[in-house]
């Protein structure tokens, strides 16, 4: 029952938002045939493709691709749209509160103009928030800098790079070639450590075996790791924890590894993983059990709330992904009511946490407040 039922929402909760998209871009600015049709047979066609991209989505890439940027893109300036004109709603409702209470006569005729400028307003401030939102996802990632000072390197000793790349997902609209540039900056920046946390993949490894080929060539002196997020276990995450072995990434699943220049990097299962039964499920114990707790350890958990049982168990550095950092702005503040960091550095108790933005993106092809990055990280001694 808990598909029918999510179908009956998602048709009756698409078509109530374009109703009242169409009534106040279309009806209510009195628009001349056949501009109206055609501005309701816009949103029709718009709303439709909402509905071919959640039954494509589960479709062969080369068919979901195109149909997924009409329906991804849409999605997000749907998203803009209704926060400007739910907005000019409020400012009508003020002028009319206005004219009310300085008992303005009605006239319709200004009612009528002043609703088509706040119409169109709206449609322009919409778009331009979702044009930039765009630019931002598409652009090239950055490489953001971020030192971490750790008490436990001794002072002096020589820095550790560790590059951090997080929710990349690899999927119908971010492929191969995005993976190949990926994977050349990262060599280019000549890390010690590389660092996958999460969420690298929103498909099947048949399927995107292709575009997540050149992970393979990724060069790290002390090795590439990488971590299960939610994504992997929506895409099958045996198949790709097996795919990713293969490649020479090393999937660390609840254990710890030592590294020769004197860090341990420990990895666990994403938080949500328990559910997908198996042997899958986060065991912060059994990852930092035998070790020696004079190294430092550097710990790769995809969601940040993994955070307080790191700080439990001595982990030096914890590093997570998974918030996007908001991805579209205002969700960085609803991302808060399931994380307890966002994105940036943290300090918990004695416990170092960087959270990633994010390398990709997710579903609409728009960032809007919080650019992807490639995170550089260099640990240094405390006062180093």
């Amino acid at each position: 029952m808990r598909y029918p039922v999510f179908l009956a929402v998602f048709v009756a909760l698409v078509g109530l938002v374009h109703y009242y998209l169409w009534m106040r871009l279309v009806r209510d600015t009195a628009i001349p045939h056949p501009w109206s049709i055609a501005g309701g047979a816009l949103l029709s066609f718009l709303g439709v493709s909402l509905f071919a991209s959640a039954l494509a989505i589960r479709g062969p890439r080369a068919v979901a691709a195109p149909i997924l940027w009409v329906g991804y893109t849409w999605l997000g300036l749907v998203f803009f749209l209704l926060l400007t004109v739910a907005g000019a709603d409020l400012l009508k409702l003020g002028v009319r509160a206005y004219e009310a209470l300085r008992a303005v006569p009605v006239d319709e005729e200004r009612r009528l103009t002043l609703g088509r400028i706040f119409a169109a307003g709206s449609v322009v401030a919409g778009v331009s928030a979702g044009g930039a939102g765009m630019a931002s996802a598409l652009s090239r990632v950055e490489v953001k800098k971020v030192k971490v000072e750790l008490a436990a390197l001794a002072r002096g000793a020589a820095p550790l790079k560790i590059v951090q790349i997080s929710d990349v997902h690899i999927g119908p609209t971010i492929g191969r070639d995005f993976i190949a540039d990926l994977v050349a900056r990262i060599n280019a920046l000549e890390p010690d450590v590389v660092a996958i946390t999460g969420d690298l993949v929103d498909g099947s490894v048949e399927d995107l075996a292709e575009h997540a080929a050149p992970l393979g060539h990724i060069k790290a002196k002390h090795g590439v790791f990488f971590v299960t997020g939610n994504h992997e276990y929506y895409s099958g995450a045996d198949a790709w924890i097996a795919h990713l072995t293969k490649l020479g990434i090393r999937v660390l699943r609840n254990e710890h590894v030592q590294l020769g220049c004197g860090v341990d990097v420990a990895g666990v299962d994403d938080w949500s993983a328990k559910q997908f039964g198996g042997d899958h499920g986060p065991d912060i114990e059994r990852a930092t059990r035998g070790r020696d707790a004079s190294r430092p350890l550097v710990l790769l958990a995809h969601q940040p709330r993994a955070i307080v049982g790191a700080a439990a168990h001595g982990v030096a550095l914890q590093l997570s992904g998974h918030t996007h950092g908001g991805q579209i702005f205002p969700f960085n503040f609803l991302v808060r009511l399931q994380q307890p960091y966002i994105a940036g550095l943290y300090d918990h108790e004695k416990t170092k946490l960087y959270v990633s933005r994010g390398t990709g993106y997710w579903g609409p092809p728009m960032r809007l407040g919080a650019p992807a990055e490639i995170t550089e990280i260099e640990l240094v001694g405390a006062g180093g």
